[in-house]
């Protein structure tokens, strides 16, 4: 008999008692739906993130500061339901507690094994008074800065990347602006936004057009900011200190930089910069907690949903064992006429596989769909995801499907295995006797 009459068969015995073998499918598919949903959202919050951290330099961005400099930021940050005690002034630090990065300290960094010395950027403030345009009289306070040096490329709603070697002004601008600035996300693309600088002495204003190529998507990594290419941040830098001397110019408190991340360890890299009297942050250890947050919040619920494949297992070994105890004279029939134990305990593990088949089956198509559904109403007009517009709630992959669908046909498998072997081992004489 070929195997698809096999198929054929074991849903037909399923069907002689539609109502239990309906109810067992039913406990399967809660377990089914749980996992596979849990697993979507996993995936799409792995995936938002995922994207936050390439479009933030990926694995191989470095933030780097003074070692010191990195212990009074763990410690204002780790400052609520801390016993640590407050920062004590220096007049050499910022107000932070922040410690300049010498001249002689980046020479060094340079030359640390798996750092790109081409990559090393000081990290700078940009002073921005407002921005406007010529579509509006509203002035509106903007953050921005220069892109950080690595493998970049930023979630963006429209437009293209930043043209770093461009001469003209650039910016990528951050979504909120957009609609403030009077353009949709379409029009404002190669639209000149004005940028004013507001000199400290003089009050006097300075402005600078920038060629908006891009509108950022948002996001947990860019924080509100919005890019600009090189030369208009190093023009609205200098600006912005023109009226300082020049050990206050060259001061030095962060630094963006690149390693090898295919062949040097992040922590290896952290020892190297710790021997030098700096301290490096990458990409993982921002927003690293976040995605730990989820994974633990959502292994969770996959508990759960275990829980609910095993009480459906039992299910299934309950169902198989009256299969066999109402086909009892029917088995006894089939081995006396050769079908032998081996058929008889395939015969009726399929039909347990079946049932985890169909369990699964039914329960991911109706996450899949509630799934669309809910992506679709948390983007519409008023749902909480309509500001992260790259960001889907619940992402389905074919391995996540196919895992969990082979996962619960195996445990529908193991399940059926005890009356299965009960069915093989019957005799045929005693099995056709049976009343």
């Amino acid at each position: 008999m070929r195997i698809i009459d096999i198929i054929h068969d074991a849903n037909a015995n399923l069907l002689r008692n539609k109502l239990r073998s309906f109810l067992t499918i039913l406990a399967i598919f809660i377990g089914s739906f749980s996992i596979i949903s849990t697993s979507a959202i996993q995936a799409g919050v792995n995936d938002f993130i995922d994207q936050q951290v390439d479009s933030y330099g990926g694995d191989g961005y470095l933030a780097v500061v003074a070692k010191d400099s990195m212990d009074a930021l763990q410690g204002l940050r780790g400052s609520m339901g801390s016993n640590s005690g407050p920062i004590e002034y220096n007049p050499d630090k910022l107000q932070t507690g922040m410690s300049p990065i010498t001249d002689e300290q980046i020479e060094k960094l340079k030359k640390v094994d798996g750092i790109d010395p081409d990559s090393i950027v000081k990290e700078q403030t940009l002073n921005i008074a407002y921005v406007t345009s010529k579509k509006t009289d509203k002035k509106y306070l903007i953050g921005a800065e220069a892109l950080p040096p690595g493998n970049i490329r930023v979630e963006l709603t429209t437009g293209n990347q930043l043209d770093l070697r461009a001469d003209e002004y650039q910016i990528l601008l951050e979504r909120k602006y957009v609609d403030a600035l009077g353009y949709t996300d379409e029009d404002v693309i190669g639209e000149k936004i004005k940028l004013v600088t507001v000199d400290e002495f003089t009050k006097k204003e300075k402005t600078f057009e920038a060629k908006v190529v891009g509108v950022i998507a948002p996001g947990v990594v860019s924080m509100g900011y919005s890019y600009t290419n090189n030369i208009l941040a190093d023009d609205i830098y200098n600006e912005n200190m023109k009226r300082y001397p020049d050990e206050v110019k060259n001061m030095t408190y962060a630094i963006a930089a690149s390693f090898d991340y295919k062949n040097h360890s992040a922590s290896e890299i952290k020892d190297k910069l710790e021997e030098i009297g700096l301290s490096g942050m990458t990409i993982e250890d921002i927003i690293g907690t976040i995605k730990t947050f989820f994974d633990v919040i959502l292994t969770v619920f996959k508990i759960f949903g275990f829980i609910a494949l095993i009480a459906a297992a039992i299910g299934i070994i309950n169902t198989l064992f009256m299969s066999v105890q109402e086909r009892t004279r029917e088995i006894g029939l089939d081995k006396a006429l050769g079908m032998s134990s081996v058929r008889v305990f395939f015969s009726f593990s399929l039909e347990a596989i079946m049932l985890g088949f169909w369990g699964s089956v039914f329960g991911i198509t109706v996450s899949i769909i509630l799934g669309n559904i809910c992506n679709a109403i948390f983007h519409a007009e008023g749902g909480f995801l309509e500001s992260f517009p790259t960001f889907n709630l619940v992402a389905y992959t074919i391995q996540d499907i196919i895992a969990v669908t082979a996962l619960i046909m195996v445990i529908a498998f193991l399940a059926g295995t005890l009356p299965a072997r009960r069915a093989a081992h019957k005799n045929p004489i005693d099995a056709l006797r049976y009343e």
